[in-house]
């Protein structure tokens, strides 16, 4: 096992709840990029999105999570890192990649309002388009895909655990 767990997926998928549940079991530390992101750029996820748009907003994470350091810990990414070549080579390199997978009837009703979520998504991208966009590489990047449809918080975090002591 490598030495930090990376959670991929779309928004609301769980990936910040799930992520501080497996870091305290496995006493890992949690880190959450998206917070990563409003620190270093020193404003909102939604106000980077307002002034540099969805495709400076991809740079700006590509760019701060390729550099992210990480030892022993459990890291909850925002659902557009997919977008970054450079952000998933290097999140590969130091962690196993666990995709968080969920169905897009579930996720539509979870999510509500996306627009107050700082959520990257296109002028005139609907959800079922984005979703349908990014699942695929969700899918590409996963060293391990834990299917959600079904189970709550506790049983994604036994699947997790399953999987990570099996690799």
């Amino acid at each position: 096992m490598k030495s930090n767990i990376v959670l991929i997926g779309m928004p609301a998928v769980g990936k910040s709840t799930v992520g501080v549940i497996l870091a305290k079991i496995l006493g890992y530390r949690f880190i959450d990029t998206d917070i990563v992101i409003q620190e270093k750029e020193n404003r909102l996820l939604r106000d980077i999105i307002a002034s540099e748009g969805v495709d400076g907003f991809i740079e700006t994470e590509n760019r701060i999570i390729s550099t992210l350091k990480a030892e022993k810990a459990v890291i909850a990414t925002g659902g557009s890192v997919v977008y970054g070549r450079k952000a998933m080579k290097h999140l590969s390199e130091i962690g196993t990649v666990i995709y968080l997978k969920l169905d897009y009837s579930k996720l539509k009703y979870r999510l509500g309002n996306i627009r107050n979520r700082g959520v990257v998504i296109r002028k005139g991208q609907r959800l079922s388009d984005l979703y349908n966009e990014r699942c695929p590489l969700y899918e590409s990047y996963a060293d391990i895909i834990v299917d959600e449809n079904g189970r709550n918080i506790e049983k994604t975090v036994e699947q997790i655990l399953e999987n990570i002591h099996s690799v």
